[in-house]
């Protein structure tokens, strides 16, 4: 692959749930991400990628997903990952476990990204309206699942004439299995997979 070169200005980093009940110990499913945490260790990367962001001046955005207590806004015969949440209590409002994590609390001029409520950020948000108001064309992905809600947003990202580029150390799923399945087959067909330093690199 050539050099990668990003433009600040066109260019969002995008964080899928780096919320407690992901990044923490302690957190209802961080026992089943934590595996592939440290193999990549995703957490320490992600934080070198949004300095290096903001420092370059591109936008930073936080995507974390939220229910109401008793999840009424989702089916009420969840199955498959959300009744995964459901049943752990995953992801509850103004609950520690929603909350991002303070290593990548957001900071000012960053964006929270409202509304999110199944896989695919740009489902059920503004990600997408906030991203072309701001002249925005290439979006940076890290977060939470590898395989799933980060993949479910490259797909839409893909498919809505972003530029898409997967942090392939910055992610993390629930098996190293699921997680490298992922990025040999899945990642190339709809971004371009680059490591966290490729993307510094770019950046500075």
């Amino acid at each position: 692959m050539s050099e990668l070169t990003l433009d600040p200005k066109t260019t969002a980093v995008v964080l899928i749930e780096y919320q407690n009940d992901f990044t923490t110990e302690g957190g209802v499913l961080h026992g089943a991400v934590s595996e592939v945490m440290d193999k990549t260790g995703m957490l320490d990367r992600t934080i070198a990628v949004v300095s290096a962001a903001r420092a370059a001046g591109a936008t930073i955005m936080h995507a974390p997903i939220t229910f109401a207590q008793g999840y009424h806004e989702i089916s009420a015969h969840p199955y498959g990952i959300l009744k995964g949440v459901v049943d752990g209590n995953a992801f509850v409002k103004d609950s520690w476990g929603a909350a991002i994590t303070d290593q990548l609390a957001p900071q000012p001029g960053d964006i929270v990204v409202e509304g999110k409520r199944g896989l695919d950020t740009f489902a059920s948000t503004n990600l997408d309206f906030i991203l072309r108001s701001k002249g925005i064309t290439t979006i940076v992905l890290g977060g939470f699942l590898t395989n799933c809600c980060v993949e479910s947003t490259m797909r839409t990202g893909y498919e809505n004439g972003y530029r898409v580029i997967t942090l392939t150390d910055c992610v993390a799923a629930t098996s190293v299995a699921e997680h490298d399945n992922a990025i040999t087959y899945d990642y190339p067909m709809f971004s371009l997979p680059v490591s966290s330093d490729q993307v510094i690199t770019a950046l500075t």
